[in-house]
């Protein structure tokens, strides 16, 4: 009967249904059960790669045994570990599009209306799901496979979950975006995997060389991750562009492989197309790792380095010799960053736009005049707990960085209503200003402000000696601000 019915072969809704369960998989419960998930999985790969067109593979939770298709037929479940295991069926019946669905109560329009929806707009709204979601789908019927799986939808991969097998997720989507390319997959340019404890360098190899047009990759959080793995991407994806290792504490620099920087011509020199790099979070970095980074990385212009607690302002200095084209810098909470290291951060002059020495305490008025003088188009500011900065501060900074848009100085107590004239005297454009903590100031001050920022958005006044008042004044002022306060009389 299977045979009259096309009912498709194992083997075929093996490989239509493999990817969807290792993308889709959680974590084991037990080591026997890993190992017959794990197996299944690779035999389920060697048989997709044979593949010319899939058969239709629908999912049958395991909690219920005994499940028939509609002729009669029955099908047989397994259970492992936990995860939905695709099973083989025969086609399904006309206008179903899973045998668990049941649509007989709903109106004989709106079946036609899901039935003759043209492929088109099935990519168009498969295009908002995650990953493993339409994995899922492509195990719905024949024709969502085929959507499922229409190049457009992947040129970005984003996978998320600790318990989530990433290694090998990666290296069974690769497997399988590069079956019309063998070995090589030439349309995947994003990969999000963040948050993924389980992903290791192995992992990130395999990505590496299946995907040599790789632009963004994104590992935070994956603490598995060393240095050997960073190397193998930057050398085998010479466009990357966008690279986040935030949280990766085992990373402490980035480099490209000997061989790579043996093939490498003489031109081209040892340089990474890196533009974007964010280290947040990856406490092992030194002042010597961002030495080589900085003259590997010398096209810079977003960089991220907050708490990395071992930087000190030499590794600054390397910063601006090398990467002259940054726009944005975060070191915040950096606590050896000084004012020396400020100064070799105004050597960026006007391409400067963003700077973040949030509770960098060894800062003082005189980095902030530093900063000022030489960063004249500085549009971001963020010096919170930098108690060493006073109103003569805050007014150098007013006067040379007009065009200042956003202002922390929280928690610098230093700081009175007499800065804060000067600041709303001339930063007309302020947009976002936090003032968290600042014991001096006063509603006084505040009302200077609204009365001369009428663009103000955001004003965070907690914890702040002023009065209801002054809050009310503000919001007449300023229609559009937002402002956080801790005084219950003010709503």
């Amino acid at each position: 009967m299977g045979a009259n019915n096309g009912k498709p072969s194992g083997s075929e809704g093996k490989g239509s249904s493999s990817i969807s369960s290792d993308v889709s998989s959680s974590t084991d419960h037990t080591p026997t059960q890993a190992q017959k998930n794990v197996a299944t999985s690779e035999d389920s790969d060697l048989s997709m790669r044979t593949l010319s067109t899939p058969s239709p593979a629908l999912s049958c939770p395991p909690a219920r045994p005994g499940c028939q298709n509609g002729r009669g037929s029955s099908t047989s479940s397994s259970s492992v570990t936990g995860e939905t295991v695709a099973l083989v069926h025969a086609p399904p019946p006309p206008r179903l599009t899973h045998p668990l669905i049941r649509l007989a109560a709903r109106p004989q329009r709106e079946q036609a209306r899901v039935e003759r929806l043209p492929d088109a707009c099935l990519v168009r709204v498969f295009s908002f799901l995650r990953t493993d979601q339409l994995c899922r789908c492509a195990r719905v019927c024949r024709r969502w496979y085929n959507v499922a799986w229409d190049p457009r939808l992947w040129r970005a991969i984003r996978l998320a979950g600790a318990g989530l097998h990433a290694d090998r997720a990666l290296r069974v989507l690769t497997r399988r975006l590069c079956q019309d390319t063998p070995n090589v997959c030439l349309l995947l340019e994003t990969v999000a995997v963040s948050g993924c404890r389980r992903l290791t360098d192995r992992g990130l190899y395999t990505l590496a060389q299946c995907c040599p047009e790789l632009r963004r990759l994104e590992v935070a959080g994956c603490h598995n991750i060393s240095n050997e793995a960073v190397f193998d991407v930057v050398s085998l994806c010479p466009n990357l562009e966008h690279l986040d290792v935030s949280g990766c504490s085992k990373v402490t620099c980035i480099s490209l492989t000997r061989e790579a920087s043996i093939q490498l011509s003489p031109l081209h020199g040892k340089q990474i197309s890196i533009r974007y790099l964010d280290m947040t979070d990856c406490f092992a970095l030194e002042d010597e790792g961002l030495h080589t980074i900085a003259a590997h990385c010398t096209r810079l212009t977003h960089l991220y380095l907050r708490r990395c607690a071992r930087l000190t302002d030499e590794g600054l200095r390397y910063l601006v010799i090398y990467c002259s084209s940054l726009r944005e810098l975060s070191v915040s909470d950096c606590r050896c960053i000084s004012d020396f290291g400020l100064r070799e951060i105004a050597k960026l002059e006007a391409r400067l736009r963003y700077l973040s020495i949030a509770h960098c305490g060894r800062v003082t008025d005189v980095g902030i005049r530093y900063v000022a003088r030489y960063c004249g188009k500085l549009r971001y500011l963020n010096a919170r707990g930098c108690e060493g900065i006073t109103d003569h501060g805050v007014e150098y900074l007013a006067k040379h960085c007009a065009r200042l848009k956003s202002l922390d100085i929280g928690k610098c107590p230093l700081v009175s209503d007499s800065g804060l004239e000067c600041l709303a005297l001339n930063c007309f454009n302020l947009k976002r200003l936090s003032l968290k903590s600042c014991e001096s100031i006063t509603g006084r001050g505040l009302q200077i402000v609204a009365a001369n920022c009428f663009d103000l958005q955001m004003l965070n006044v907690q914890d702040c000696d002023v009065s209801v008042e002054a809050l009310r004044f503000v919001k007449r002022h300023c229609r559009r601000c937002v402002i956080e306060h801790s005084n219950p009389a003010f709503c």
